[in-house]
């Protein structure tokens, strides 16, 4: 009962501005998942559902950890000597 009332009594004092506002990030919202899960669809994985969107909370995606020029060189050496050794022994 609080909380409907809570939600009535916000719902009626935003302004008409913010209620618009919210309305176009929820479009936003919307038009990206479609945008990711055809970039998704495309690459051959599984789509993202609204479940899966709601689960996560307001934050979408995890932040993507930037690496050090150290740590991709590092990799860069590491598959450069895996191709080497891919290669294998001379033919005979």
């Amino acid at each position: 009962m609080w909380q409907s009332f809570m939600a009535w009594l916000g719902l009626h004092l935003r302004s008409r501005y913010v209620r618009m506002l919210e309305e176009e990030v929820a479009r936003l919202r919307g038009e990206n998942r479609a945008l990711v899960n055809s970039l998704l669809g495309t690459a051959g994985f599984p789509p993202i559902s609204l479940e899966d969107d709601a689960r996560r909370g307001l934050v979408g995606l995890h932040p993507v950890r930037r690496r050090s020029w150290a740590q991709i060189a590092r990799e860069r050496e590491l598959a450069a000597g895996q191709g080497i050794q891919g290669q294998g022994s001379p033919q005979k």
